[in-house]
């Protein structure tokens, strides 16, 4: 691992995350390609040699020991270290998209796949920050940002020492905290999940740890009707998340007016008609190098969009097709 990162350096694995490191304009080192892919993702390495980053091929089973998964994809960039956001940061962010301060808080949660599924949730419902604790809660590896889609990138993320009194600060600030409990009284959906809130998902073995739960202003839990009394984390919490949008936002009037540096997709596809089917893959709008002669990278106007998946045979094993 060490021949491909130095101290400090933070690699991201897999084609939608590094697209969205690309959007986000994280300082890239290098781009890290298995060869056997290479000309799938021939888009992103032309995207990453326009930006003068060094690519360098490496074998698969390498990518997956550096990864420490091996859903990469084939695919990975190194990148510098990553910028964490504070409360405050948070709370400014709800004042300059003028909405009520809406925020997700982890307590504990130990799978990295639910960690990244449920920021990709909080940032697909609009979250302004999320905030877990330093100890005792999964890592923001490799990982949980594949499964996250790149969501991290264009979110507030704020690690905090002491999560219930981060909650308590919350409070003092006009926040209401509301956690999930499957013996709450009310579902989700008869609650009042408008105006200022903070949403709290509990671990996956014990649920909301005592000190969160005197921290919160009241608890909700979701009706089930099948043999099973219980949802995963990250399904539960998703839920929740996008039960408040609907509250918050019943008319989805939002949904147009959210900032550009979290919407605009800077992919776009060759034309219909091309004849090359590595077309199937995005390619990024190329930055203003000198020097780049490339015709794939002379494009001037990027439609934002959603980059299409990969075909089924272009995948390694344990790969998803949808992401």
């Amino acid at each position: 691992m060490d021949d491909f990162l130095d101290e400090g350096e933070e690699l991201v694995a897999g084609r939608r995350p590094v697209e969205e490191a690309f959007v986000a304009q994280r300082p890239a080192m290098r781009l890290l390609v298995v060869p056997q892919r290479r000309q799938a993702l021939e888009r992103l390495v032309l995207h990453a040699t326009s930006l003068r980053i060094p690519i360098i091929e490496v074998e698969g089973g390498t990518l997956t020991a550096v990864a420490g998964f091996d859903g990469h994809q084939g695919i990975a960039l190194v990148v510098g270290p990553r910028r964490f956001a504070s409360l405050d940061e948070i709370l400014a962010r709800s004042i300059e998209r003028a909405e009520p301060p809406f925020v997700l808080a982890l307590d504990s949660l130990e799978d990295p796949q639910n960690v990244g599924t449920l920021l990709r949730s909080a940032e697909a419902a609009g979250v302004h920050g999320v905030i877990f604790p330093t100890r005792r809660q999964a890592p923001l590896s490799p990982s949980a940002v594949k499964a996250s889609a790149g969501a991290v990138e264009h979110l507030l993320l704020c690690p905090v020492d002491d999560l219930p009194g981060a909650l308590s600060d919350l409070r003092i600030r006009g926040l209401r905290v509301v956690g999930a409990e499957a013996g709450a009284p009310l579902t989700a959906r008869q609650s009042d999940l408008r105006g200022p809130l903070a949403i709290v998902v509990g671990s996956e073995g014990q649920g909301l740890s005592p000190a969160v739960r005197r921290r919160c202003d009241f608890v909700v839990r979701i009706p089930m009707r099948g043999a099973i009394g219980s949802l995963n984390a990250a399904v539960a919490g998703s839920i929740m998340l996008f039960e408040a949008v609907a509250q918050r936002d019943p008319d989805g009037k939002g949904a147009e007016t959210r900032p550009a540096e979290t919407m605009e997709a800077k992919f776009a596809v060759e034309p219909a008609g091309a004849d090359d089917t590595v077309h199937d893959e995005p390619y990024i709008e190329a930055a203003e190098t000198a020097g780049t002669t490339d015709e794939a990278l002379q494009t001037d106007t990027i439609p934002a969009g959603e980059p299409p998946s990969p075909s089924a045979d272009e995948l390694l094993p344990g790969e998803s097709v949808s992401d």
